[in-house]
């Protein structure tokens, strides 16, 4: 059977699949330059493999293509499901929607009086010098109010008057609009009055209904409107794509990851889960790879093509239940990632008078100069220039026919002639090289800056840390993040290129509930908590059952954690901790973590317990690891391909280039040398050692 695990990126998708079928190996074996095939135990093989994501003169969906391409199949065979297991995805198709304003048209219903109170939202000043405000555009088109109202403990003011509005939702349904969001005042806790709106909006035709109680069930009328917004923006579109995938994969189980970092079945996806759903999954793929190393504390770096990815991990995933993306405000939990415009199709310039990296993308399509489509200079070209990537050891995979290999000459007639740009503005006389250099340097200290975000900014020494590198440009630029940081270790698996599709096979299935409280913590609480947590439990473990697959199969698998969301009273920073029975407890957890996040305590003041949640997981069958036994003898060290010559640390040093797949455990490769593999290109910097483990991890160390 074969299971598949797929990352569709900005640039690359990419593909892990494991197989138990010989005769689909022999087949893959005969084209060693696009697939990267990796023995396991008990006669089961991994295939590796990536394509570009757009490439429509070739295929139409890069995951569907690069199924059929493991199977062997032409761009119109049907595609035999029989022998597929499980396919595991993350996609950005609502992440790119909602950055491009592509989604379906949306109508807000909404209390009455409360028309404008989403644009309105918190009257956030980002730039707070700024004399022209630009508010961020509405994801709705139209808007209705109904004449409803429930006070804050439950009684009923004003009933609904529902022939009104079903007159009022007919006369938006004429205009085309087929998707709704309700949100209705204190519907988190009283959800009646949306419930009969969804009624009569089902009866009128709309196709999409998105109800607040359900999206966002926590207190807060507009990050709960926002919410459901986006939702009902995002799910339509997000359900023909699934339709889509699902159509050409009958009979298939087909799973995705949401940005909480749990998978789920696919008819069960909407838009509010799918935003960071690519993300998420390099997350877990760094975090159960790292745990898989004995690594505990991680600093995650995913530089894809598009974006670059960090999150911090300490013994366990750290979510955000506050969120803003592409300028829309979301209060769904996600996993804590940082994301900035930088990756290797970043595209380069000069302004005039200083370099300037992103934050527009040259992405896959026509991609850096080197794919050969006509693209501007790139991040991902800096380092052809500089003699990090060599087109030899890349895949042919570009051009107009997707089969040629990377294009050095064009990449040195670019810069060359940029160098000559910037002496003539300036009279500043750079190299091409010297001139490449500088732009890397500006694209690091961005990515490092990031890190600083999301650890030395919030309590931690990341000198501490190890910082597990991954995606398809990452581990050309660890070491140089790693020396901007101060940090000693570095950690690169051999699925490092393509690690957040294995994320997709290394993820559990989960479901999360949450509930808003908004009391003081006191003892008595803990008695009305622990029924709440209760019956989310259940809800949670409902949903897990639709989700029954034959890789679970075991009650004892499933694991529950339960979370308090508490903030000091009268604040708004919150926080959450384990829930345990003594409030003398959770109250010294949650006053040890404000130390470390913000520098002091308030120990005078009274705990609000804003919310409480609970996460039901499913423990799932994970792809095993490799090992590797040593078969040189131990005074032999392994033979480079050849010596390249590679521009760092401002000259040009020679660097050994080795095959990953020639070196054995024990081997130790001293900086500066090149590391290749099909998926990636490890640069290994003047002051830097890496080793081989038995796993075949790769271990980068400062010297």
């Amino acid at each position: 059977m074969l299971k598949v695990f797929a990352d569709r990126g900005g640039t690359f998708t990419d593909i892990v699949a494991v197989t138990d079928n010989q005769a689909t190996i022999n087949q893959l074996a005969n084209h060693p330059q696009r697939f990267l095939i990796v023995p396991l135990p008990h006669q089961q093989w991994v295939i590796v493999y990536k394509l570009l994501s757009e490439n429509p003169e070739c295929y139409q969906d890069a995951a569907i293509q690069g199924i059929r391409d493991i199977i062997g199949l032409s761009l119109n065979e049907p595609i035999s499901t029989a022998e597929i297991e499980v396919v595991k995805m993350g996609t950005t198709v609502a992440t790119n929607a909602l950055l491009e304003r592509k989604g379906d048209r949306v109508l807000l219903v909404i209390t009455k009086g409360f028309k404008d109170a989403l644009r309105i939202g918190y009257q956030n000043r980002p730039d707070i010098f700024a004399r022209h405000i630009v508010l961020p555009s509405m994801l709705y088109e139209q808007v209705i109010e109904v004449n409803e109202r429930y006070d804050a403990k439950g009684n009923e003011l004003i009933a609904v008057e529902i022939e009104e509005v079903r007159k009022d939702l007919q006369a938006v349904y004429n205009t085309g609009i087929r998707s709704c969001a309700i949100v209705l005042m204190h519907s988190y806790n009283y959800p009646q009055h949306e419930q009969q709106v969804a009624k009569v909006a089902r009866e009128v035709g709309f196709t999409q209904i998105s109800v607040s109680h359900q999206v966002s069930p926590l207190i807060k009328l507009v990050s709960r409107g926002d919410t459901t917004v986006v939702d009902a923006y995002l799910t339509p579109i997000l359900r023909r794509y699934v339709d889509s995938v699902a159509s050409q994969l009958p009979g298939v189980k087909l799973m995705f990851m949401k940005s909480d970092g749990g998978l789920i079945n696919a008819q069960q996806f909407q838009g509010k889960d799918s935003i960071l759903s690519g993300p998420a999954g390099g997350i877990v793929g760094a975090v159960q790879t790292s745990l898989r190393a004995g690594f505990n504390s991680v600093i995650t770096f995913d530089m894809g093509g598009t974006s670059t990815d960090v999150a911090h991990f300490k013994g366990e995933y750290e979510r955000q239940l506050e969120n803003e993306i592409a300028g829309a405000r979301m209060r769904v939990p996600v996993l804590a990632i940082h994301t900035i415009a930088a990756g290797g199709g970043s595209i380069l310039s000069f302004d005039g008078s200083s370099y300037r990296v992103g934050p527009s993308s040259a992405g896959s399509n026509p991609g850096p100069a080197c794919y050969r489509r006509g693209g501007k200079l790139a991040v991902t070209d800096a380092n052809v220039m500089l003699g990090k990537i060599h087109p030899q050891y890349f895949p042919a995979v570009f051009g107009k026919d997707g089969n040629l290999p990377l294009d050095k000459d064009v990449v040195t007639e670019k810069f060359i002639q940029l160098a000559q740009d910037i002496e003539t503005v300036s009279g500043n006389h750079r190299t091409p090289e010297q001139v490449a250099a500088g732009f890397m340097a500006i694209a690091v200290e961005s990515m490092a800056n990031a890190i600083k975000k999301i650890s030395l900014q919030r309590g931690y020494d990341v000198t501490n840390y190890v910082l597990c590198c991954f995606g398809g440009a990452g581990a050309q630029v660890a070491c140089l993040i790693a020396d901007t940081l101060g940090m000693k270790q570095i950690f690169l698996h051999p699925y490092a290129g393509v690690l957040s599709a294995y994320g997709m096979g290394l993820a559990d299935v989960s479901a999360i509930r949450e509930a808003g409280v908004e009391q003081v913590l006191d003892q008595e609480l803990v008695g009305q908590l622990r029924g709440l947590m209760e019956g989310l439990e259940v809800q949670g473990r409902g949903e897990l059952e639709t989700q029954r697959s034959a890789e679970v199969n075991a009650e004892e698998r499933k694991e529950v954690v339960r979370k308090v969301n508490m903030k000091y009273e009268g604040t708004d920073s919150i926080l959450g901790v384990d829930f345990v029975a003594d409030v003398g407890m959770m109250r010294q957890e949650f006053e040890r973590e404000h130390q470390l996040r913000y520098g002091f305590v308030q120990a005078e003041k009274n705990l609000i317990v804003e919310s409480v949640s609970v996460e039901v997981v499913q423990k799932m069958d994970t792809p095993e690891e490799a090992l590797i036994c040593r078969i040189r003898d131990l005074n032999l060290f392994p033979i480079p391909v050849e010596t390249v010559r590679m521009f760092t640390n401002d000259k040009w040093y020679s660097a050994p280039v080795y095959q990953r797949e020639d070196l054995q455990p024990g081997d130790v490769i001293k900086g500066a040398a090149i590391i290749v593999e099909k998926i990636s290109t490890i640069v290994v910097e003047p002051n830097w050692d890496a080793k081989l483990t038995e796993q075949n991890h790769l271990i980068l160390e400062r010297v």
